[in-house]
């Protein structure tokens, strides 16, 4: 009987803390929200998993740092002085720069801190850094993507 006496006790007391815990339930209302990835320096195209239709808009922000040239940090920005060479994935814009790609073989943008843009295409966003050698690179960015259908947007 006591033992009986003690679970009802717990039990009662297990019903009172859910009853009066307080409830929060966050919904995320921005596809942004569910989206924060990171972005190595050392790895090639990298799939964020997002999935855009031509005509999207697509937002993409991103904060970090990695090493891009010997004992350097820089940010998605890449590096203030030295452009990109003429053999890496793109050839305009700053070398260790945040850049883009919608499809395995599609359209490739520079992205840096930020990029607001169209989708030309359909297809998965892969990032990487704007570098030819990846191996002696370090660290990584952080990314938020935010992808929003218009009426343009084709399925």
């Amino acid at each position: 009987m006591r033992k009986i006496m003690l679970l009802a006790g717990a039990v009662a007391v297990l019903v009172t803390l859910t009853q009066t815990a307080p409830r929060h339930l966050t919904v995320s209302r921005k596809h942004s929200d569910l989206i924060a990835k990171r972005i190595y320096a050392y790895r090639d195209w990298q799939s964020t998993g997002v999935r855009v239709d031509q005509g999207d808009l697509v937002e993409i922000e991103a904060e970090g740092e990695w090493l891009y040239t010997p004992d350097e940090f820089h940010g998605p920005g890449g590096h203030p002085v030295f452009p990109a060479a003429s053999f890496y994935p793109i050839s305009s814009g700053s070398g260790g720069a945040l850049i883009g790609r919608i499809g395995e073989e599609g359209y490739r943008f520079i992205v840096g801190k930020r990029v607001d843009m169209q989708a030309p295409q359909k297809g998965i966003l892969y990032l990487r850094i704007n570098d030819d050698i990846l191996s002696d690179n370090d660290g990584w960015v952080a990314v938020r993507i935010d992808v929003t259908e218009t009426e343009e947007s084709l399925p």
